[in-house]
């Protein structure tokens, strides 16, 4: 049995609100760029169960547009712990859900870290180390049970930046 992970960075925000980062919103490529990769999931059927998401409105915003071009009712869970998070709440976080198939919508620097971090060998994608804006890892763990994910063990089913869907 293995447990998927979709993990996705949070689409271009806008810094209309400079001072607030926590209450920026996605821009127009932002808003595009989200809802392309949600239909990239469809069209792959790479369906998560379940969605935890970082607080954030950025991060909100990407995780609905994404929801909206899926066509399913994934289980949706904002967490003000996934702000900024560093790699180690990343991991802790997923040790504790539930579901097959689980997306993870985070920030940088900590969720670029956390993709290479998970994964037994970086796909051939010149963008995975910085992992853009609204960069998406698709990734198998060899797993029952969230519980046993640990570094290292993911497997890369596919990786993908808004960019290559234009």
């Amino acid at each position: 049995m293995t447990k998927r992970l979709i993990l996705i960075r949070h689409a271009k925000s806008s810094w209309d609100a400079p001072f607030d980062d926590h209450a920026r919103t996605l821009n127009e490529q932002g808003q595009e760029a989200a809802t392309a990769i949600g239909g990239w999931l469809q069209s792959k059927g790479f369906l998560p169960d379940a969605i935890l998401s970082s607080d954030a409105a950025r991060t909100i915003e990407t995780t609905e547009r994404i929801v909206a071009a899926l066509g399913t009712a994934p289980t949706i869970t904002f967490k003000d712990n996934l702000y900024h998070a560093p790699p180690a709440t990343l991991m802790r976080v997923l040790q504790k859900t539930k579901g097959n198939t689980v997306a993870l919508v985070a920030h940088n620097p900590g969720i670029a870290f956390f993709a290479e971090e998970i994964v037994a060998k970086a796909p051939a994608h010149s963008r995975f180390l910085d992992f853009p804006t609204c960069a998406t890892l698709v990734c198998d763990f060899p797993i029952t049970d969230w519980a046993d994910a640990v570094s290292r063990s993911a497997q890369v089913v596919d990786f993908v930046v808004p960019k290559d869907l234009a």
